[in-house]
């Protein structure tokens, strides 16, 4: 039998498209197509916390874990979270202690909870649950080495424990230890366009962190200045041909393009929410295969047309898209993958990456 094709969500203007409509109309979709229930009750969770609405996002994680889930330990990360942001603390708390003793070999679990104590300004418990985690996945016998986190199962959401637990230590003032050497390890093998200019200690100082979240002007404009360089430093990398990019179009973009050459939506999806999966996991994919150099490249209808016409290559074909992706790379029209954590998502939704495409149960 095969299976049914969920379309996106109805259009509406920016003005209704508020986080509450999309939670409803997510729902209503969850309802129509059951065999992507948990993914798209995921994303209608966070729509609703997006939109204050925290007991309806509470519910949503509470229907799926009582109803079965894939991934209940990251499902529960998520209730953690929101539990907190809505003022929840005691529950949150106890939730987080009932998790932990499961001891979920989920990473991403582990970093959305040390994250929400982190934000929380719970600095010490965010420290212990960074370090808690890595300790369940690594394995205490494990030798602490970039290579021992490349190779292990979702290596990517263990080099962001390690690099959180590096983040919230350095607050803490505490002194370097096995695990935040390793993390500068892991960064000093970043590509540069992630790194930007200076060190993980550089980029973790505590007094350009409390600057920039003080809502001073002149600590604003300090680490808008300081950004103005890293961004150029990325600029430049990113012309390096040897960046791998993967292909992104926006939504209005996306349609139009199938709508010109239908024979694409075997390349990039039948839907715009697919064509996001697919993005992300192929940028994954080459990262856990050891690409240093990786990010996405934004296209358009009309200048890929312009391109394929001055080139005179064939649209439809392979290789000239792969053309006009490093094309794009070469003319500083992409972007560094992946961004931060808690960074817009690269797919322009304004959510947080982590609570969008790089949230691990959407993708």
């Amino acid at each position: 039998m095969s299976r049914k094709r969920r379309p996106a969500p109805p259009r509406h203007t920016p003005a209704e498209r508020t986080p509450a409509t999309q939670a409803k109309e997510l729902e209503a979709l969850a309802r129509e197509y059951p065999q992507d229930r948990e993914e798209i009750l995921v994303e209608a969770a966070g729509c609703w916390g997006d939109a204050g609405r925290h007991d309806r996002a509470l519910t949503l994680y509470q229907q799926l874990l009582d109803t079965g889930c894939e991934e209940p330990d990251l499902i529960e990360a998520y209730r953690i979270n929101t539990l907190w942001e809505a003022g929840q603390r005691a529950e949150a708390r106890a939730a987080a202690a009932q998790l932990r003793r499961r001891h979920p070999t989920d990473a991403g679990a582990w970093n959305f909870v040390a994250e929400t104590f982190e934000t929380a300004g719970e600095l010490h418990d965010a420290t212990d649950w960074f370090t808690a985690g890595l300790t369940h996945l690594l394995g205490p016998a494990t030798p602490l080495t970039r290579r021992s986190v490349e190779d292990a199962p979702g290596g990517y959401d263990i080099e962001m424990l390690v690099i959180g637990r590096h983040r919230v230590r350095r607050r803490l003032a505490q002194p370097h230890d096995d695990l935040d050497h390793l993390a500068d390890e892991l960064h000093k093998h970043r590509p540069a366009l992630l790194r930007g200019p200076g060190t993980l200690d550089d980029l973790h100082n505590p007094d350009h962190l409390r600057a920039a979240e003080s809502g001073d002007p002149d600590a604003l404009l300090t680490s808008i200045e300081k950004l103005t360089v890293e961004v150029a430093a990325r600029r430049a990398a990113l012309s390096r041909p040897s960046m791998t990019c993967a292909l992104f179009w926006p939504e209005p973009e996306f349609t139009r393009l199938l709508a010109q050459w239908p024979t694409l939506e075997d390349a990039y999806g039948a839907d715009h929410h697919d064509h996001l999966c697919r993005v992300e996991e192929i940028l994954r994919r080459l990262s856990q295969d050891g690409e240093p150099h990786l990010g996405i490249a934004q296209g358009s209808v009309n200048d890929f047309e312009e391109f394929t016409r001055n080139e005179g290559l064939p649209p439809q074909d392979g290789d000239t898209r792969a053309e006009y992706t490093a094309d794009l790379a070469a003319r500083g029209q992409a972007q560094a993958w992946p961004p931060p954590r808690n960074s817009p998502c690269w797919c322009g939704s304004s959510r947080k990456y982590k609570k969008c495409c790089g949230n691990p149960a959407l993708t």
